[in-house]
């Protein structure tokens, strides 16, 4: 008993601590990731739960609201529940979405016209969503989260986590661009005028569909969607991974299934409806996969579509390459049919695993989120689990029913099974040495050409330079040209690549693969967020 006063104390600490922050702020932003904030909705209807029910399950529109975030107030704007299987008749506490521009056009608030709220369906810790997201950011682009408590015609309805939407704001800020086809994995309502060629009950599988209208009974589609698009993506899937790079990032996926598979996110492609996710097609013409709907992450829906739901040990356990042999599941079984992308996908679970869980940084952040909602939650009369379960809930299983496992109590295992996996234990190629050619001292004629230079060791057998003159453009490949120079110790190689610049003022992207013969490296390291840069008016100084 001592001990869990000590843990519930040192909760409330770290949450008045955050809170001070909070109203040491002059405008909070939405997405602030120390702090919760309070959103305040006011509708004329004081049945408004039941008439938003009534909505929800016949397709009615919006609720008119007046909406307060934060303490600014917006008029004019429209709520409504949201969500498919986190959502439940006769509750308070259901997924909400506000629309601040419903009767008030251009309304927003720091951009963000949508507001999207997650009850934490199923998740006792309440941070699933929100670590599951930060961990992801480090890696491939997504959503902001952030907690927040919501009041309801003044009646305290719980805290809740509020989740970026895949619209505007989100989509220019990682893409540079806003204006292309968006796909959700998954419909709340399947059409009823579906082709009759359809295959039934393939979810969001990216299985080629000889009518491109069949993809309209698996996911919903923004106005500028681009169904034919989605068929040839498809269709080039289905026929391996030589082609479908053209027009998917196949370096993104990769990483969002890489991120599944380590956090045990079967509620998602991974699993066993291959739903809750996005593809974008920027403008390069290139699909882009975004996560959605954390909350059954880290093994609270156990299910991967091949036999009944799994125990926690199996989930301690769950299998690196799972799907790798489905051809039900393509986005994973066609790319990880090349070995490149194969060891490409294995180095990406072995650098997750190192950067956020060997090394216990996900249980300190844990502790950090849930501190900031201890009080809130504490307040909290509709929340589903108890405050002891919530305390509990990192490092015990939850329910004698759904045994939801506790964060910590699965990834400390998971995350030492992977290490000591097979298909993760070939020591890769560590790259050095890794410049790029400057004018020389007294030398009239300028550089007009990236010479870039590398070493690796462990004996690489190639190694690519990956680059590109603007973040919003797609990386192009450039193979580099073993150096046989000479004078290197056994199992060192060093390679060279040379890149035209367009001009004088070119400035430079890039990162560095090394491949030897069991698995890959990067350099940078952390080159999806901080790739290499140079210019070429620097090297001309």
């Amino acid at each position: 008993m001592p001990k869990q006063l000590n843990m519930k104390n040192s909760l409330i600490l770290i949450f008045l601590f955050a809170t001070l922050h909070l109203y040491a702020q002059s405008g909070r932003q939405l997405f602030d990731s120390k702090t919760v904030g309070e959103i305040r909705i006011r509708v004329d209807a004081r049945n408004w739960s039941d008439q938003l029910d009534s909505m929800r399950i016949y397709g009615g529109g919006l609720m008119d609201a007046t909406v307060i975030i934060d303490g600014k107030s917006y008029q004019g704007a429209g709520v409504r529940f949201r969500g498919d299987k986190s959502y439940t008749t006769g509750l308070k506490r259901n997924p909400f979405q506000i629309k601040l521009d419903y009767k008030t056009p251009g309304q927003q608030h720091q951009g963000y016209s949508t507001v999207k709220l997650s009850a934490a369906v199923r998740d006792p810790s309440m941070i699933r969503e929100a670590l599951f997201h930060e961990i992801a950011a480090r890696y491939m682009p997504g959503s902001k989260t952030g907690f927040t408590k919501l009041f309801v015609n003044d009646e305290y309805i719980g805290v809740f986590i509020n989740v970026e939407s895949i619209e505007k704001q989100m989509l220019e800020r990682n893409f540079g661009n806003s204006g292309g086809s968006v796909f959700k994995a998954g419909v709340d309502n399947r059409p009823g005028n579906l082709p009759a060629s359809c295959k039934l009950n393939i979810y969001g599988s990216l299985e080629y569909e000889s009518n491109a209208d069949c993809y309209k009974g698996n996911f919903e589609g923004n106005s500028e969607a681009d169904w034919k698009g989605l068929q040839e993506f498809a269709r080039l899937l289905s026929q391996g991974p030589k082609d479908v790079e053209k027009v998917l990032d196949t370096d993104r996926a990769l990483w969002m299934l890489a991120l599944n598979n380590i956090m045990v996110n079967l509620n998602s492609y991974s699993g066993n409806h291959s739903v809750n996710y996005y593809l974008y097609k920027d403008g390069n013409g290139k699909f882009q996969p975004i996560h959605w709907d954390l909350n059954l992450a880290f093994g609270s829906y156990k299910n991967t579509g091949e036999g009944s739901d799994l125990e926690l040990t199996q989930l301690q356990e769950l299998d690196p390459l799972l799907h790798a042999d489905n051809p039900y599941k393509p986005l994973i079984s066609q790319l990880l049919k090349d070995p490149y992308y194969k060891k490409v996908y294995l180095a990406h679970i072995r650098q997750i695993n190192e950067e956020n869980f060997l090394n216990g940084a996900y249980e300190k952040r844990s502790a950090e989120l849930q501190g900031m909602i201890v009080v809130p939650l504490s307040e909290d009369k509709y929340k589903t689990y108890s405050l002891d379960d919530f305390q509990s809930s990192l490092r015990t299983t939850i329910g004698k029913k759904s045994k939801i496992p506790g964060i910590i109590e699965l990834m400390s295992r998971r995350s030492k099974y992977l290490k000591n996996h097979p298909e993760l234990t070939t020591l890769p190629s560590s790259v050095s040495e890794v410049k790029v050619q400057a004018r020389a001292k007294f030398e009239n004629q300028p550089v007009n050409t990236f010479n870039i230079t590398a070493r690796a060791d462990r004996f690489p057998k190639r190694m690519l330079v990956y680059y590109r003159f603007d973040h919003s453009q797609s990386y192009s490949l450039v193979p580099m040209n073993e150096d046989n120079t000479g004078g290197l110790p056994s199992g060192v190689k060093s390679f060279t690549a040379s890149i035209e610049a367009k001009g004088p003022d070119t400035e430079m992207e890039y990162y560095i693969v090394a491949e030897n013969a069991g698995s890959v490296n990067f350099a940078p390291a952390g080159y999806t967020r901080e790739p290499y840069r140079v210019k070429l008016s620097d090297l001309n100084k």
